[in-house]
């Protein structure tokens, strides 16, 4: 009996160590496992986190080789300006498109002074660049010099600072090109003799000066314009308001004139609405909006103006953001000869501007007539 028991015993032992033993053998195969699903884990883990490092080093990278992040600021002459508003759009909606901010800043009046305190103010403001169309070819040198010594890219377009103020100008047109396309316009409607006038912006306004200069030029040394007689080089301001008083004092003080040349889309606009509704017989050509010249543009004694000129106003906003942004990255620094692609305006090349400094051109002057103002009208 007690041989029994003690059988019983050791079997019921024996049981206990085997159970124990498959228990122990089961937690072991159980801990293995966790064991490879967490090494599993942070495996993926791991991956998942080397590829969001290559994600964003690629980002970075893409937005290094990009226009990504700069703040851009582009300064008028003055508010209320059609021309440079229909420019300034395309500007900022081409930075934007970049990755890029344009703040948009007008003095109080068209006046160096009033630039001045304008760009002294940008200044202090972290911009990486600043693009101006200048009221005054020498008076901002001063603070231009002080933005680019600080680290700021300085482009122009439309009126150039002087050389030492930019890095590059963005021209809408060659100051040739522009002049030559206006006398030939006045001799035209003259018939090659009588007596003319120049209706301009301001007399600091480097662009139109510019152009009334290589006017003087070319009819100074082509016999060609002899009988062409220059009267008087008026000034509206680019003011609608003076610019129309100018033209009326104009039509005083010279009752043979014959035609009345103005640079200015302002100065242009004005006159060609004075000198209509006053059923004047003195004609009117120069630089304009055809929005603004359509109901003045035609043949015969009801219009006042017969043709007029200007240019691709989008597309020179346009080559001006890539121009700036691309001094912003280093693309370009201004010096003659470079090289660079704006968009799908193509590639252009920085040349030499006639007053030492450099470049970009945008194109030729277009010439808008009664057969195709109201087309260009729909546009700008």
């Amino acid at each position: 009996m007690k041989r029994k028991v003690i059988s019983a015993l050791l079997c019921v032992a024996m049981a206990t160590t085997l159970l124990a033993g498959c228990g122990s053998s089961s937690s072991t195969t159980t801990d293995t496992e966790a064991e490879e699903t967490e090494e599993t884990e942070e495996a993926e883990e791991v991956e998942e986190t080397e590829e969001a490092e290559e994600t964003e080093e690629a980002e970075e990278t893409e937005a290094t080789g990009s226009y990504a992040g700069q703040k851009i600021a582009l300064v008028g002459k003055s508010a209320g300006n059609a021309f440079f508003e229909i420019a300034a759009a395309t500007f900022v909606s081409t930075v934007e498109a970049e990755g890029g901010t344009v703040d948009v800043v007008y003095p109080e009046e068209a006046t160096a002074d009033a630039q001045i305190k304008v760009l002294d103010n940008l200044i202090s403001q972290d911009y990486d660049a600043i693009c101006l169309s200048a009221n005054d070819t020498n008076a901002l040198q001063a603070k231009l010099e002080e933005a680019m010594d600080a680290g700021i890219a300085v482009s122009s377009f439309d009126s150039a600072p002087n050389a030492e103020s930019r890095q590059v100008f963005v021209n809408q047109a060659g100051t040739t090109a522009v002049a030559q396309a206006l006398v030939d316009a006045v001799y035209d409607i003259t018939d090659g003799a009588g007596q003319w006038a120049i209706l301009s912006a301001t007399s600091q306004a480097s662009n139109q000066n510019a152009w009334i200069e290589a006017m003087e030029e070319i009819i100074a040394n082509d016999d060609t314009y002899a009988d062409l007689e220059l009267v008087e080089i008026a000034y509206g301001d680019d003011e609608a308001q003076k610019s129309t008083d100018q033209t009326e004092a104009l039509l005083q003080n010279y009752p043979d004139l014959e035609v009345i040349c103005a640079p200015t889309t302002v100065g242009i606009a004005a006159a060609a609405k004075y000198l209509q509704d006053n059923g004047s017989s003195c004609k009117l050509t120069g630089l304009g909006l055809p929005s603004e010249m359509e109901a003045y543009t035609g043949d015969g004694d009801d219009y006042s103006c017969p043709y007029f000129y200007l240019w691709d106003m989008e597309g020179l906003g346009s080559l001006s953001a890539y121009a700036t942004m691309a001094l912003v990255n280093g693309e370009i620094t201004g010096a003659l000869g470079e090289t660079f692609t704006a968009g799908d305006l193509g590639e252009f090349t920085i040349t030499e501007a006639d007053d030492g400094g450099t470049e970009i051109v945008l194109g030729l002057p277009l010439e808008f007539t009664p057969e195709n103002v109201s087309e260009y009208a729909e546009l700008y």
